[in-house]
C-alpha cells in the first residue's frame, strides 16, 4: 500500500470517528438508564404511603405490604439502571474519549513522518532532474563547440590564433560536460538509493505503525462492547434478587388472615337480632292499657310506647351514630371498635410518658455533669426544664389512668376478652368503680354508644290511636328475676328505660354480652338500663330453665 497513502489517511479518520459515533451512541445510553431509573424512583415514591394518613393504616394486610415491598425493591431495582449508567460512563465513555484524543496525536505524528518522507523523495528526484538537464546541456554545448572547431580548422581564411581559441572553447565544453556526467551519475545513484529507502525502509516502518495503530482501535472498540455488555451483566444477579423478593413478597400474601383483619377491625361486639316473632292478627285484640294510660304515659315525653322496647331493642346494630366529633372516650362507637380505639390511645400515651421520661433522665444526667463540673454550665439552668418535664409526665399519667377506667368498664361489658388480654391492655381491672359509673351516667345509647346529648336521630312517635291496641295482643316476656338500681338512669334513647336509684325492677332479658340488661317495671313499662347500673338476682329455676 505505499501508493495509498491518501486512502489510508481517509480510511483511518473514518475509524476515529466511528469511535466517536459509539461513543456517543453509549453516553446516550447512560442517559436513557439515569432518566429511567429517575422515572422508577419518581413512581416508587409517588405511591409509597404517606405518613401518619390513612394509607398506612391499610397497610397492615398482607396484600398492602407485599405492594410497599414491590414498591422497595422497585427502588432498589431503580438503583442498579444508576449503576449501569455509572459504569458505563467511567469505563466506556470515560476511557474511549481519553483514547480517541491519544489515537489522534498518534495518528498526526505518522502521517506527518509520512509527508515529511514523501517530500524529502520529491526533493531527491527535483535534484536529479535538475543535474540531469544540466548534464543534457552541457553535452549540447560541448557538441556545438566540437561542430565550430572543426569548421574553424577547415576553414583556410580563420587565423591560426582563431583556430586555437576554438580547440580550447571544445575542450573546456567537453569538461564540463564530463562534470555534468559525473554529477549527474551521482545524483541519480543518490535518488535511487533514497527510493529504495523510501519504498522499502520508511514507508514500510511508518505505514506499519499506522497499522498496528488501527488494529489498536478495533480491538479497543471490540473490548469496549464486551464492557458494555459485562456492565448490564453484573447487576443482573441483584436484578434478580429484586424480581425474587417481588415474586416472595407476592407469595406472602394471605387471603386468610387479611380477611381476618378486616373482621377484626370491624366488629362491633354486637350479637345478631333474634327473630322477629310472629304477629297473629287473626285473634281478637285485646287492650291492656286504657286510653288515659297511653295519654299519660305518652304526654310526659319520658315513656316510650311498650313495643318499642322489645322490638327495637333487637335492631341496635343499625340505628345511625350520632356525626360530627367523637367524644373524648370514643363513647359513639360500638363496644369493640371503642375497645381498639381506647387500647390505641392508651399505647401512644404510654410511649408520649416514656419520650418525656427519657428527656428527663437525660436532663438528669445533665444536671448531674454541670454539679460535678461547673465551668461546663450551670446546674440551676436546667431545673425548670425538669419541672416542666415533671408536670407533663404527671398530667400523661392522670391521661392514661382516665383512659384505663374507660378501657376497664369496655373489657367489663365484653366477656369474650381473655383475662391475659384484659391485663394486656391496662392496669385496671373489670370491675368498675363508681367514679367510672359516674362519668358514664347519662352517656350510653341501646345501640352501644355513648352521647354526651340526646341522639340527633328524630325519635319515632306513634301517634295515640286505637291501632296500638292491635299490639297489645303480644304475649310479654316472663321475668326471670329481679334487680336494684345502683345509680340513677335518664333513659333518653329509644328503647331504653329511666330508673332511680335503689329502685327495685323485674328481669326479663340478661345481658347478652353487649352490656345492657332489659327490665320491667310493671305491664307498661320495660326496656333497657346499663347492666354496670343494676345489681341483678336472677331467680334459679328461672336461669336453670
Amino acid at each position: 500500500l505505499q501508493d495509498q497513502f491518501d486512502n489510508l489517511e481517509k480510511h483511518t479518520q473514518w475509524g476515529i470517528d466511528v469511535l466517536e459515533k459509539y461513543i456517543k451512541f453509549v453516553k446516550e445510553r447512560t442517559e436513557i438508564e439515569l432518566s429511567y431509573a429517575k422515572q422508577l424512583r419518581n413512581l416508587s415514591k409517588k405511591y409509597q404511603p404517606k405518613k401518619n394518613s390513612k394509607e398506612e393504616e391499610e397497610y397492615r394486610y398482607t396484600s398492602t405490604r407485599a405492594f410497599l415491598a414491590t414498591l422497595n425493591e422497585m427502588n432498589d431495582y431503580a438503583g442498579q439502571h444508576e449503576v449501569i449508567s455509572e459504569n458505563m460512563t467511567s469505563l466506556i465513555t470515560g476511557e474511549l474519549t481519553r483514547y480517541v484524543q491519544e489515537l489522534k496525536q498518534e495518528r498526526k505524528s505518522h502521517f506527518h513522518d509520512g509527508r515529511k518522507a514523501q517530500q524529502h523523495l520529491e526533493t531527491c528526484w527535483k535534484q536529479l532532474e535538475a543535474s540531469k538537464r544540466r548534464f543534457e546541456r552541457d553535452c549540447k554545448e560541448a557538441d556545438r563547440a566540437q561542430q565550430y572547431f572543426e569548421k574553424m580548422d577547415a576553414d583556410i581564411n580563420v587565423t591560426k590564433a582563431d583556430v586555437e581559441k576554438a580547440r580550447q572553447q571544445a575542450q573546456l565544453r567537453h569538461q564540463m560536460a564530463e562534470e555534468s556526467k559525473a554529477e549527474y551519475s551521482s545524483t541519480l545513484q543518490k535518488f535511487n538509493s533514497e527510493q529504495h529507502d523510501h519504498y522499502y525502509t520508511h514507508i514500510p516502518n511508518i505505514f506499519q505503525k499506522i497499522q498496528e495503530m488501527e488494529e489498536r482501535r478495533i480491538v479497543r472498540i471490540g473490548e469496549s462492547m464486551k464492557t458494555f455488555a459485562e456492565v448490564d451483566r453484573q447487576v443482573i444477579p441483584i436484578i434478580g434478587k429484586c424480581l425474587d423478593e417481588i415474586t416472595k413478597a407476592a407469595e406472602s400474601i394471605d387471603h386468610k388472615n387479611d380477611s381476618q383483619l378486616v373482621i377484626e377491625a370491624f366488629k362491633s361486639g354486637f350479637e345478631p337480632p333474634g327473630d322477629v316473632e310472629f304477629e297473629d292478627f287473626t285473634q281478637p285484640m285485646k287492650r291492656t292499657v286504657s286510653e288515659s294510660s297511653l295519654s299519660n304515659s305518652r304526654g310526659d315525653g319520658k315513656s316510650e310506647p311498650k313495643f318499642g322496647g322489645k322490638s327495637k331493642g333487637k335492631l341496635w346494630p343499625f340505628i345511625k351514630k350520632n356525626k360530627g366529633a367523637g367524644p373524648e372516650d370514643f363513647s359513639n362507637l360500638p363496644p369493640e371498635q371503642r375497645r381498639k380505639k381506647l387500647q390505641q390511645k392508651v399505647d401512644e400515651l404510654n410511649k408520649d410518658i416514656q419520650k418525656e421520661m427519657d428527656q428527663r433522665d437525660a436532663l438528669t444526667k445533665m444536671k448531674d455533669v454541670y454539679i460535678k463540673n461547673p465551668q461546663m454550665g450551670d446546674a440551676a439552668s436546667v431545673d425548670h426544664r425538669l419541672a416542666e418535664l415533671g408536670q407533663n409526665i404527671e398530667k400523661l399519667r392522670l391521661e392514661v389512668q382516665k383512659f384505663e377506667g374507660w378501657l376497664a368498664e369496655v373489657e367489663g361489658r365484653l366477656p369474650m376478652r381473655t383475662e391475659q388480654a384484659r391485663r394486656q391492655s391496662g392496669l385496671y381491672e373489670a370491675q368498675n368503680t363508681s367514679a367510672v359509673n359516674s362519668c358514664a351516667q347519662d352517656r350510653e345509647s341501646p345501640d352501644g354508644s355513648y352521647t354526651e346529648e340526646q341522639s340527633q336521630e328524630t325519635e319515632m312517635k306513634v301517634p295515640a290511636t286505637d291501632f296500638d291496641d292491635e299490639f297489645d295482643d303480644e304475649e310479654p316476656l316472663p321475668t326471670i328475676g329481679t334487680c336494684k338500681a345502683l345509680y340513677t338512669f335518664e333513659g333518653q334513647n329509644e328503647g331504653t328505660i329511666s330508673v332511680a336509684e335503689g329502685e327495685m325492677l323485674y328481669v326479663i332479658e340478661e345481658d347478652k354480652g353487649d352490656g345492657w340488661t332489659r327490665i320491667r317495671r310493671n305491664e307498661d313499662e320495660e326496656g333497657y338500663v346499663p347492666t354496670s347500673y343494676v345489681e341483678v338476682y336472677l331467680d334459679k329455676n328461672a336461669k336453670g330453665a
